[in-house]
């Protein structure tokens, strides 16, 4: 599994993007300068006029895209805190509690045992594994459009199996 990059270097590639994203930002404003200046000494008529139009637009737009990428890298977002050390087992009686707690989780398995009529789900959210035990569906392909359904995840982040500590 790759390692993932320390704190110091994720910044320090973030900082390169937006440096890139900057030089990329001053060339489009020289460019369309440059188009400016052109268009305005082949006359207003022609068809060469209406392609540097279009590309001052479309190059206008690329400024746009890239000035509002430099905001959205920039802005400061909330990384998600997560636990250190053994994480916390929340063991659910009831379904609506389970339902309630794993709401959006990070990931969910599930495994049913026919003998036992039971199934069990677990689910990681925020560092926490919660886990539920009781009755199941008949279906197990049905069991999991039920869970990504009822716990709001998507079906790709739910598995048959167990969520395994340590």
């Amino acid at each position: 599994m790759a390692k993932k990059p320390g704190k110091d270097e994720a910044l320090e590639a973030l900082d390169f993007i937006i440096n890139v994203l900057r030089e990329h930002e001053k060339d489009l404003d020289r460019l369309i300068g440059q188009l400016g200046i052109i268009t305005e000494s082949l006359g207003e008529t022609g068809e060469i006029t209406d392609k540097f139009e279009k590309i001052e637009e479309r190059l206008a737009t690329l400024q746009t895209e890239i000035t509002g990428l430099i905001k959205y890298i920039t802005s400061p977002r909330e990384a998600p805190a997560y636990i250190h050390g053994p994480p916390v087992i929340v063991k659910c009686k009831q379904w609506q509690d389970f339902k309630t707690l794993a709401a959006n989780a990070d990931t969910v398995s599930y495994q049913f045992k026919e003998t036992e009529k039971s199934f069990q789900a677990d689910a990681l959210k925020n560092g926490k594994v919660l886990t539920y035990t009781g009755e199941f569906p008949q279906n197990a392909r049905l069991l999991k459009i039920w869970l990504s359904k009822e716990l709001e995840v998507t079906e790709e982040k739910i598995f048959e199996g167990v969520l395994a500590i340590g």
